[in-house]
């Protein structure tokens, strides 16, 4: 997650600079609200990327936007609103193609071959509009039994909307298999394609900001955690407390599975690593 434009892409004229004292309270509320690290540039970003917010509520300066997200009463509406601009989403269909395969044919049948395993529940955490989940779903319609379910969640109202529609443009699917679009998507007119509905049935998707684990029990039993390239933005105090929550949302034997540039090595804790044949994913002991 790191920044992404407004939506339509074009950054408005900036009109009102930002101040190094400015930028750390913001950088500090949106840290505390969700754990999301700000680099350096965070003044820059967050003057781009906040600058029509200033304008769309009539403030004179980034203090008053900070007061009013700390103390209005519609402070907490327009912080989902900031962080939905401070952060990114970019994600596509079939990304990290080796981790998927790592997934069908190790970690599926490990699964599914426990004695009195049901059906297995697999949380795409940050799921962003979606992408990761519906494929997930795909290779659980090919491998898994009947029942399985997929849970995507995000911090972004807009991203959990969307993942729900189901409706992607070609941009999603600029690394799926033609033969994959076409068994699991419909064509729609425009160019767009949409999840077909058994497909859309094994998804459930929910607003859900991670650092909320007091939370993750409502997402039931989780036999496998698809965290792909959400770690490496937060804090260290917030990876610990997401991990944490993580290991204790997984049924016992239960995997996590990461983005290929992340991994838990500064992050101490109680998932034993497990070296498959492509790829190196942790699991909660049991």
């Amino acid at each position: 997650m790191n920044g992404r434009p407004p939506p339509g892409g074009i950054e408005p004229p900036v009109r009102v600079r930002i101040t190094p004292e400015e930028s750390r309270l913001l950088a500090e509320l949106i840290l505390d609200h969700c754990g999301v690290l700000l680099g350096g540039d965070a003044g820059f970003l967050l003057e781009r990327r906040l600058a029509s917010r200033l304008d769309h509520l009539s403030l004179g300066s980034y203090l008053e936007y900070y007061h009013y997200l700390s103390y209005d009463l519609g402070g907490p509406a327009e912080l989902l609103e900031c962080i939905e601009r401070v952060t990114t989403h970019e994600t596509y269909l079939f990304r990290e193609q080796f981790q998927l395969d790592a997934f069908q044919r190790e970690i599926l049948p490990v699964l599914l071959g426990r004695r009195g395993a049901g059906a297995p529940v697999v949380w795409s955490a940050g799921c962003s509009t979606g992408e990761e989940a519906y494929t997930i779903a795909s290779l659980l319609t090919e491998t898994a039994r009947p029942g399985a379910r997929v849970v995507g969640s995000d911090i972004s109202v807009r991203g959990v909307r969307a993942a729900e529609a189901g409706i992607y443009g070609p941009s999603s699917f600029r690394t799926t298999p033609e033969d994959r679009r076409e068994r699991y998507f419909e064509p729609l007119p425009g160019g767009q394609w949409r999840a077909i509905e058994p497909l859309r049935r094994m998804c459930t998707f929910v607003h859900l900001n991670l650092l909320d684990t007091a939370r993750y029990g409502e997402l039931g039993a989780i036999d496998t955690i698809f965290c792909r390239n959400v770690l490496m933005y937060l804090s260290s105090q917030a990876r610990r407390r997401v991990v944490e929550g993580f290991y204790d949302a997984l049924v016992p034997g239960g995997y996590l599975l990461l983005g290929h540039s992340e991994s838990l090595i500064s992050v101490p804790g109680r998932f034993d690593l497990v070296n498959l044949s492509n790829d190196l994913v942790y699991r909660k002991p049991g």
